[in-house]
C-alpha cells in the first residue's frame, strides 16, 4: 500500500471544537515526483454535519466517499451505522477489498478510522488521530500542543502539519481545512 504512505491527515478535536486537516501534495512514489501540490483530501458530507480525511489512491478514496454518502443516506444520517456498514463491506466486496485507501470519518460525537482491511478503529480519548506518511509528526506535534498551550483545535491543527511538512518529503503545507 505505498499509495497511503503519501499524504497526511489530523483530526483535532478539543471542547467542542473539531477540525480535520490535510496536506495538499500528490506524490508518485515510485518516479519519486511530485504531480500536484494543492489537492483537496477532505470533505464534507451529510449535509456538512460529517468530515472525511482520505489517504491513498485519489480513485480509490472518491469511491469510497460515494459510498459513504450512499451508506448515510440509506441509513438516514445514523453516522455509526454508516461507518459500520462501510467498514463491512469493504471487508466483503471483492472490488472494495482491492481499494487501497483510509479514512478519517467524523460527527460532532465521534471519530473513526476506517482501513482498507475492513477495520474500523476509534481513537484514543486525547481528540486526535491522523493518518499518512507525515501522520505521525502532525500526531505527535498535535500531543505536544494540546498538551502545552491554550491554542483551540484548528490553530493546533495548523500548527501540526506545518511541523509535519517541515518533517515528511510526502506532505507539503498546502492545507485543507474543515472545521465543524
Amino acid at each position: 500500500m505505498t499509495g497511503l504512505l503519501s499524504t497526511s491527515i489530523l483530526l483535532v478535536r478539543k471542547g467542542e471544537e473539531i477540525c480535520l486537516v490535510s496536506d495538499g501534495q500528490v506524490t508518485n512514489a515510485a518516479t519519486h515526483t511530485v504531480f500536484k501540490s494543492t489537492a483537496s483530501k477532505v470533505k464534507r458530507a451529510d449535509k456538512g454535519r460529517v468530515l472525511i480525511g482520505f489517504a491513498g489512491g485519489g480513485a480509490d478514496a472518491l469511491a469510497l466517499f460515494t459510498r459513504f454518502e450512499g451508506k448515510l443516506d440509506e441509513h438516514q444520517g445514523n453516522f455509526e451505522r454508516a461507518v459500520v456498514e462501510l467498514a463491512m463491506d469493504w471487508r466483503t466486496d471483492r472490488a472494495l477489498r482491492q481499494l487501497e485507501a483510509q479514512m478519517i470519518v467524523a460527527n460532532k460525537d465521534r471519530t473513526f478510522l476506517v482501513m482498507g482491511n475492513g477495520d474500523l478503529l476509534e481513537p484514543d480519548d486525547d481528540g486526535l488521530l491522523a493518518i499518512g506518511s507525515g501522520g505521525n509528526y502532525a500526531l505527535a506535534a498535535a500531543r505536544a500542543l494540546l498538551a502545552n498551550t491554550e491554542l483551540g483545535a484548528r490553530a493546533i491543527a495548523e500548527k501540526a502539519m506545518r511541523i509535519a511538512a517541515g518533517i515528511c518529503v510526502y506532505t507539503n503545507d498546502h492545507l485543507t481545512i474543515e472545521e465543524l
